[in-house]
């Protein structure tokens, strides 16, 4: 029997280069689709004769509904050890293994520093208007030296994130629900006293928490109103983190000095969504984990885990 797998949303093309699918040789046809699918019917009918499938991060959610109009599935492998959009109970009740990758905490910390930066000195604004053939200098950067860097979250980003913000000479202070003076003393980090006090005294605020039913929502417009107007949010954790339409609000109301978002509520972003004019606002498409050895890990470890189902061994499963 020839199996077939589905290989979702490889947007750069390059799935099946950036890792060695020949182990599986004329045992698995493998199939790539470089656009989303933008509605459940229309994933369904696409994967309908795959056996595997193969989704990165949390792009693409697998429901019930979905998982159970895909009879011929039974290798689901997800990118990172953690999924919140897949339903596992449905996936074991439809017969489907459902496994993982690691996946690299390096990426989205030198993303999260690329914007942080990119806001302080106003990087789209110059580039743009020395294109454009615009003015020479519009923008006066934000020092980071000596300014807090507040952290919503101290785990393995956060913590990276942190002691880059050390060697920049800030101040940097942390906060999250289970957060120990410990963990903080480790970093060589202020534990800040509640998040409230996190978001009132930091001059950049950034998002590294997992989303949970605690952090949804985390930040809305009561905690977005406590940031000073001369304030920076970044969030390249999880879009559900902070309100959107309550950062929308402070973006066009001025009540920051500026946003630098990874992640959003419906990705990818339609062509008209309000997050794409935003003013004060560095956007980029979800790029946190988007590297080449991020992928390599990912296309290759996906590999292994077919291999290993097709030898009756399962790896790295999940739920």
């Amino acid at each position: 029997m020839r199996y077939r797998c589905a290989v979702l949303d490889d947007y750069q093309g390059v799935a099946t280069t950036v890792a060695d699918w020949t182990p599986l040789g004329d045992r698995v046809e493998v199939v790539t689709f470089p656009d989303h699918f933008p509605t459940e019917g229309e994933l369904a009918a696409a994967l309908a004769d795959f056996d595997f499938v193969v989704t990165l991060r949390e792009r693409v959610p697998f429901p019930a509904s979905l998982l159970d109009r895909l009879p011929r599935l039974a290798l689901l492998v997800a990118s990172g050890l953690r999924n919140s959009v897949i339903d596992y109970a449905a996936a074991r009740a439809n017969g489907v293994t459902v496994c993982g990758t690691e996946s690299s905490p390096t990426p989205p910390v030198e993303l999260t520093w690329a914007l942080i930066l990119g806001l302080a000195r106003g990087l789209v604004q110059e580039n743009t208007a020395l294109r454009a053939g615009g003015p020479w200098q519009s923008t006066v950067g934000a020092d980071l030296r000596g300014r807090r860097l507040g952290l919503l979250g101290l785990g393995k980003i956060g913590g990276r994130v942190a002691r880059v913000g050390l060697a920049f000479g800030m101040k940097v202070t942390a906060w999250s629900q289970n957060l120990t003076e410990e963990r903080t003393d480790e970093i060589g980090v202020h534990l800040s006293p509640t998040k409230e006090d996190l978001l009132a005294t930091s001059d950049f605020v950034s998002v590294h928490l997992a989303l949970s039913d605690r952090t949804r929502a985390l930040l809305g417009p009561a905690e977005l109103s406590l940031l000073k107007p001369t304030a920076y949010l970044i969030n390249t954790s999880r879009a559900a983190i902070v309100d959107q339409e309550a950062l929308l609000t402070a973006l066009h109301e001025g009540r920051v000095a500026g946003a630098a978002v990874d992640v959003f509520d419906t990705e990818p972003l339609p062509a008209d969504h309000p997050m794409r004019t935003a003013p004060r606002l560095l956007a980029t498409p979800h790029l946190g984990y988007v590297s080449r050895a991020n992928y390599e890990r990912y296309y290759g470890q996906a590999i292994e885990n077919i291999e290993a189902y097709l030898a009756g061994t399962p790896v790295r499963l999940l739920g």
